[in-house]
């Protein structure tokens, strides 16, 4: 189910799928694209819908949503009732969603945050939200931080329980371990040091989604390859 390296933006962009059936569809979003329009869009008038909408030649109902700096699995269905089960699915906490982070810092190998997070813009009305993490691999590079004369990074995986705005981001600035190429909620310092080794994106992608099938109940499981940027990153955790 790999999909080749996702595309740069541009208006001809053939979107990688994942899995696609009569029913639905899983493709990989690139970094950098927004999902559909919306007032956070600003100047965008190229969205991941249209794309796919273009691409499959039919009405497309998004399942999920990923911010514009994600990339990875977003799943999607082709009629309005399959798109509500695949929403019930979700709302009901049964879809399996893993994301691969790299942060600051060496957190502890396994932790939970949780903390309740507001809806972003214009909805400050705050509500629960649980992100549990599984830190996969550590670096410590050579690059001064602070008084410290080394860095040290963290690659995680991240499983959002719940599906509040930028969950996995404000929560790892809650616990003070910034996600590194975050401009709204991370660390300048340490954003900074991975433009100067090449990586120029935030390092969060959907790796993983499994889900059951509406029409039959088969277990459908997905993966997204990290793009070429994101495997220069996770190439540091290597060494």
């Amino acid at each position: 189910m790999d999909a080749a390296a996702p595309p740069p933006p541009c208006a001809t962009a053939a979107v990688g799928v994942l899995y696609a059936d009569e029913r639905l569809a899983v493709v990989d979003k690139p970094a950098g694209v927004m999902v559909h329009d919306s007032r956070l869009a600003g100047r965008e008038s190229e969205f991941l819908v249209d794309w796919v909408r273009a691409q499959f030649g039919r009405p497309v109902f998004l399942a999920h949503r990923l911010d514009r700096a994600t990339s990875g699995c977003v799943l999607l269905a082709f009629d309005r009732a399959t798109a509500g089960a695949l929403g019930e699915q979700l709302m009901a906490r049964t879809v399996e969603k893993h994301y691969l982070a790299v942060c600051r810092g060496w957190p502890e190998p396994a932790f939970t945050i949780d903390h309740p997070l507001d809806g972003g813009p214009g909805k400050r009305q705050k509500k629960p939200a649980l992100t549990r993490f599984v830190r996969l691999a550590t670096a410590e590079l050579e690059l001064p931080s602070a008084r410290f004369p080394t860095s040290r990074y963290a690659l995680l995986r991240a499983v959002p329980e719940t599906g509040r705005f930028r969950q996995i981001r404000r929560h790892l600035k809650h616990a003070s371990h910034h996600l590194i190429g975050d401009t709204s909620h991370g660390d300048g310092r340490h954003n900074r040091h991975f433009r100067m080794l090449g990586v120029h994106r935030m390092l969060l992608h959907a790796q993983r989604l499994a889900f059951l099938h509406p029409a039959d109940g088969r277990r459908i499981a997905v993966e997204a390859p990290p793009d070429a940027e994101f495997a220069r990153a996770l190439a540091l955790f290597a060494a």
